[in-house]
């Protein structure tokens, strides 16, 4: 039991908050590189990443996994993320769309390890993802979000959100 719920329906809910996360967050990314803000769509992208991350260390410890390092590193680059978003309101402008886009191929990189553990047609093809298969996928996913980050951060120019009080002085 977690949170109060069989280990299976705690997985289900964990697996559903990660693809809204990625659903979101790639909205988000189209944002960026139609230079679009998509406030709202931020904001469920933060929130169910962020989910993402804590629920999965919900999960009954096993020791040390690579998953449970991902989300140790995720969390502090979401912080960031939210931070340069939200409290700096865009001041850091590059800083938020590279962290932003940092967190979703984290999504990204869980999923596709995800579907070729659970996939049997992918664990088919890299039983131990120490194949080739799998290593094309996560290398072509890494290149891509290399790609679209660097014109993300070409192309997004959202200045600054002025806060209340800057608001009333300018």
């Amino acid at each position: 039991m977690v949170l109060g719920m069989s280990l299976q329906t705690f997985t289900l809910v964990h697996v559903l908050i990660s693809l809204a996360g990625i659903a979101s967050g790639l909205v988000v990314m189209y944002g960026f590189l139609t230079k679009n803000r998509v406030e709202g769509w931020t904001l469920v992208f933060l929130t169910t990443t962020a989910l993402t991350s804590l629920t999965g260390f919900l999960f009954p410890f096993k020791g040390m996994t690579p998953a449970i390092m991902l989300g140790v590193i995720s969390l502090p680059v979401l912080a960031i993320t939210i931070v340069t978003r939200y409290p700096l309101h865009l001041a850091w402008r590059k800083t938020y769309v590279i962290t932003a886009c940092v967190a979703l191929y984290f999504n990204v990189f869980v999923l596709v390890v995800q579907s070729f553990e659970k996939v049997p047609a992918l664990r088919a093809i890299a039983p131990t993802q120490k194949e080739a298969p799998f290593a094309i996928a996560q290398i072509s996913i890494l290149v891509v979000f290399i790609g679209l980050t660097a014109l993300a951060v070409k192309k997004f120019h959202a200045e600054p959100l002025l806060t209340p009080a800057a608001a009333k002085t300018a």
